[in-house]
């Protein structure tokens, strides 16, 4: 399905502008993650090399220009690609929330006093981060290259974070973790919750690749199939 969709988006010039912005919405989230993640988790400051306020600006302008090249479309071609747009501003949808959860990630960052170490769970937090670093850059060149293959893969891989974040949310709630002050063990718990949210709407962009329109963002027929 993803390659037809594809290729309505490269033989029209409005569609294809749309979904090139949907990349660089994609390169600039990512690069956001990346900063306010080492501001929380890297530094003893709340200094940003980054402006993220202003990348997300950027992200939310990108957003409405999406829409409006694609009410253009619909409005010269009719319905003809109506389901090309509908699965494209649901894509834009996800990366603009993306960047919603980045700055949140940053609020928490100006406002602990140090890098946030991540106590008896520090291992788990690094594996977490990493996938999500290398799920920015898989779910991109799965959009790029039609790679259904790999997206399903990635969706099986990287479900244990869900599961992750959400134990460890409740672990600081039951005060497993003893070795970290309460206010750590709140940024901890908001931490987890944001990256969980960054995860699932990464997840929801590569369902569009596997899924149909009204069967993105979910997994259960991926796993009903790797299980047989």
């Amino acid at each position: 399905m993803w390659k037809q969709l594809f290729a309505v988006f490269k033989n029209d010039s409005l569609l294809d502008k749309a979904f090139q912005q949907s990349y660089e919405m994609l390169d600039i989230t990512r690069e956001m993650f990346l900063e306010a993640k080492s501001n929380l988790r890297e530094k003893d400051h709340n200094r940003l090399h980054l402006d993220i306020y202003t990348q997300d600006r950027k992200v939310n302008k990108f957003e409405r220009e999406v829409r409006r090249n694609v009410l253009k479309h619909i409005t010269v071609t009719g319905s003809e690609d109506v389901y090309s747009c509908l699965v494209l501003i649901s894509i834009i949808i996800d990366i603009e929330r993306i960047g919603d959860y980045t700055k949140n990630i940053v609020d928490l960052a100006r406002n602990h006093p140090d890098k946030l170490g991540g106590g008896l769970y520090e291992e788990d937090l690094l594996k977490v981060e990493n996938t999500i670093e290398d799920t920015f850059e898989r779910v991109t060149n799965q959009l790029k290259t039609s790679d259904a293959k790999d997206a399903e893969k990635m969706l099986l891989e990287h479900e244990y974070i869900i599961h992750i974040c959400d134990q460890h949310v409740i672990d600081y709630i039951k005060e497993v973790d003893k070795s970290v002050s309460s206010g750590d063990a709140v940024t901890l718990a908001l931490y987890y919750r944001f990256i969980k949210r960054i995860n699932s709407h990464l997840r929801n962009i590569a369902t569009s690749v596997v899924n149909p329109f009204d069967h993105i963002g979910f997994t259960h027929k991926l796993k009903k199939e790797a299980e047989q």
